[in-house]
């Protein structure tokens, strides 16, 4: 089968859980194109880059989980004795408000704060649940005030059911997602759906580069312009926090009853995932950071 690699700029990204229309600086000028009944390359390419900063999100809420069970626990001491590195860049404030029995957690990015990989997040992220340092399950709301992530200004509400141990005997999140997306011009964007985060690798050490995490689930994305991209997980995504980009695993995209199959590869750390359409036809996509703009 021909590989095509992608050679124009992104039209279409969706960040922090969905996917967002942007165009990009490039010397070579294209036209917008017509809505197509299949899915197009820039929307697949954008949903692999959704998924990458949503993770990174995540593992900001799981890192404080774990922090805050081991701190309850005594068992923080006992841990790694080295350098302690964490998913929360310097920059970030984090203040916790006890009120009875409900426990409300800020982290307040100010005006501008870097994450290590370059990211640009402002504003606040809040999460509340019950304090009960017996339960072996919790369930926390997460909520923004005025948010942004890279200048995409980010609304709604996460209820993510948190597990210390699940079957496997390792800490499980499962987030039932409902996420506005709006732009500088106007142009929003959501998704809901439902995400499973095992945390496989790294959960007993402080060490942020080591963790591991295994993901599953559904969900569905709502252009402003009525188009609508469903995405499943077929074969669970690993997401290995040493490296920028998801390494293994595959998602079944479907758009207009049109279905065809983003692969994430066979665990190398790299930015090429391979998207293969209804005809069979595979297209190489390169995952890589770009400097975009909202048009």
């Amino acid at each position: 089968m021909k590989i095509y690699k992608l050679k124009t700029a992104l039209l279409l990204a969706f960040l922090v859980g969905g996917l967002f229309f942007i165009s990009c600086e490039d010397s070579e000028v294209i036209d917008a194109p017509e809505i197509s009944e299949a899915l197009t390359e820039d929307e697949t390419i954008a949903i692999t880059e959704a998924d990458d900063v949503s993770d990174e999100l995540d593992n900001l809420i799981d890192d404080y989980l774990f922090e805050d069970e081991l701190s309850s626990k005594d068992e923080l001491a006992l841990k790694d004795d080295g350098e302690k590195g964490t998913g929360r860049p310097d920059c970030a404030v984090k203040t916790v408000v006890m009120e009875g029995t409900t426990r409300t957690i800020t982290f307040d990015f100010g005006e501008g704060c870097e994450f290590p990989n370059g990211h640009i997040v402002a504003g606040k992220i809040i999460i509340s649940h019950e304090f009960d340092v017996d339960a072996m399950t919790m369930t926390i709301t997460q909520t923004y005030e005025g948010f942004t992530f890279n200048d995409v200004m980010v609304e709604g509400e996460n209820i993510i059911v948190r597990t210390y141990e699940n079957e496997n005997g390792n800490p499980e999140s499962v987030k039932t997602m409902d996420i506005t997306m709006t732009w500088e011009d106007g142009e929003t964007a959501s998704r809901v759906g439902t995400k499973t985060r095992e945390w496989v690798e790294g959960y007993d050490t402080r060490e942020w580069a080591d963790n591991v995490f295994e993901i599953t689930g559904n969900w569905a994305t709502t252009f402003k312009n009525g188009v609508v991209v469903s995405a499943t997980i077929t074969k669970e995504l690993r997401r290995e926090m040493s490296c920028r980009f998801i390494v293994s695993g595959t998602i079944e995209l479907t758009k207009n009853d049109v279905t065809g199959i983003l692969d994430f590869g066979d665990g190398t750390c790299d930015d090429i995932a391979i998207y293969t359409d209804a005809d069979g036809v595979e297209t190489e996509i390169t995952l890589r950071k770009r400097n975009c703009k909202i048009e």
